[in-house]
């Protein structure tokens, strides 16, 4: 199977909840499952979850969960089949949860009507439907001129971009959501709609109450994260460029430079970033995608990401192994042409606690590419080691060696990472030796290659990394 250094992420749904889909999905090259809470109910989560565990005991997979909060998500509710909104046409807003037409339509959010005034934007599905609130009784119903129509689909999101929201950014349903991944010790959780870093700081706090492994995947899709976002990525462990909302909330012009700003400030402070939504969503219902989604998809390994993440493609839609081959083509044809890198250099400079980690690191994976070395190996025990010689994207492999299963599935997120489990901590001479082997058994390098050996001395204490070495494999 062949080994792409950009992983994928893919949605669980209806079309691939299945084991045998789930073992399709792996061999054609998913990295990390995402289970959705916006659409999973807590049982089909924690099958999906024994599901992945499963499968990664049976053979040996390394395979990372997403749990994605649902957020201050706003959303009309059930709606009859058939709706469709045209130009000029009133539709109400209210609270009562009732099947909604074209004329009223249930609001999920009890302080709508409260939060919005007259003259406001309302966009709904991705921006598809665009109406303007015309009236609002300021308690439980709000009416709205629709400005461009089209179908009303149920239970679509609703974004409000000249609204201030009152709501925080963990609902009552993202704590009992969050109850079912912290539970579970899911490698990742993903904080939607991220206003503040305060709203970061308040998910990893409660994580760390619970003495969780879990890492904080922030998904940038609200303007006033842009405007904090160096707060906001020093603060969590890796950033996701939520287009779709984003491209809504923003003007849809603005959106790729921001995504490339975000790119290129994960780099330089050594964050892992994902770039999501709407990437090959054509093949929902298409055998292909267009040449379009191939551009876009090529462009973010290009620039770098450490993921690029599907959503209805493989949780609802028609073709959902076949797109996961798309994708692994295209990833695979474009780190094979060697130009992706970094926009600029990110050498440590203050020298804090990390600071010789992160040298030695940085060094690491200078000097791999210069001496054309197969691979740089390491041990980890946080995943420390692995997060930062990938945010310098070496060339070559990236081997990292873990005792703790959890460290080794979360860095199956991280660009150019291959994990390995391996707990036979007896000497320096001794560990690399083994490790070699197994660079060597699993085809990361041969007889006579260069490696860069990176560890703490002495190895057994597993302290701050401190030693780095070049060295031939016989």
């Amino acid at each position: 199977m062949h080994f792409n250094k950009t992983k994928i992420i893919a949605t669980l749904g209806p079309a691939t909840s299945s084991t045998e889909m789930l073992l399709k999905l792996i061999a054609a090259g998913v990295n990390v499952f995402r289970i959705n809470f916006s659409h999973s109910s807590h049982e089909n989560a924690e099958e999906l979850i024994t599901k992945i565990r499963d499968i990664n005991k049976e053979h040996g997979f390394n395979i990372a969960i997403l749990a994605d909060l649902q957020g201050p998500k706003l959303r009309v509710g059930v709606v009859e089949e058939g709706a469709v909104l045209e130009k000029g046409d009133v539709l109400s807003f209210s609270n009562v949860d009732e099947i909604g037409t074209s004329k009223k339509v249930f609001m999920t959010y009890s302080r709508f009507a409260a939060d919005v005034t007259v003259g406001e934007r309302i966009l709904i599905d991705d921006g598809k439907l665009l109406l303007e609130v015309t009236e609002s009784n300021g308690t439980d119903l709000v009416k709205a001129q629709v400005i461009h129509g089209g179908p009303l689909k149920s239970k679509k999101g609703v974004n409000l971009p000249n609204t201030k929201i009152s709501l925080p950014c963990l609902t009552e349903k993202d704590l009992a959501d969050l109850e079912v991944a912290l539970k579970h010790e899911v490698e990742w959780i993903g904080l939607s709609f991220v206003r503040s870093v305060k709203d970061v700081r308040q998910l990893k706090q409660i994580i760390a109450s619970r003495k969780a492994p879990c890492k904080v995947i922030s998904k940038i899709e609200k303007p006033e994260a842009v405007v904090e976002i160096q707060q906001i990525i020093e603060e969590t462990d890796a950033i996701m460029v939520a287009r779709g909302d984003l491209g809504v909330e923003v003007p849809m012009q603005s959106v790729p430079l921001i995504q490339k700003m975000i790119v290129n400030k994960c780099h330089e402070m050594g964050r892992p970033v994902v770039i999501a939504t709407q990437m090959m969503e054509s093949m929902i219902d298409s055998m292909t995608p267009t040449r379009a989604e191939v551009s876009d998809v090529a462009n973010s390994v290009l620039d770098g990401a450490d993921a690029v993440m599907l959503s209805g493609e493989t949780s609802v839609g028609k073709f959902p192994v076949d797109v996961i081959e798309a994708m692994s083509k295209i990833i695979q044809h474009v780190e094979a042409s060697g130009q992706v890198a970094t926009k600029k250099e990110n050498p440590p400079t203050i020298r804090g606690k990390r600071f010789i980690t992160d040298s030695i690191c940085y060094n690491a994976s200078k000097i791999a590419d210069q001496v054309g070395a197969s691979a740089i190996l390491t041990m980890t025990f946080s995943g420390y080691t692995g997060f930062k010689i990938s945010s310098h994207r070496p060339k070559t492999n990236i081997v990292v060696l873990t005792a703790n299963r959890s460290i080794l599935n979360m860095l199956s997120l991280i660009w150019g990472v291959r994990g390995f489990y391996y707990d036979n901590m007896e000497s320096t001479d001794n560990t690399f030796k083994e490790i070699k082997q197994i660079a060597v058994n699993n085809g990361l390098a041969s007889s006579g290659d260069l490696i860069v050996k990176v560890a703490s001395m002495p190895i057994e204490e597993s302290g701050t990394t401190n030693m780095l070495k070049i060295s031939q494999i016989d």
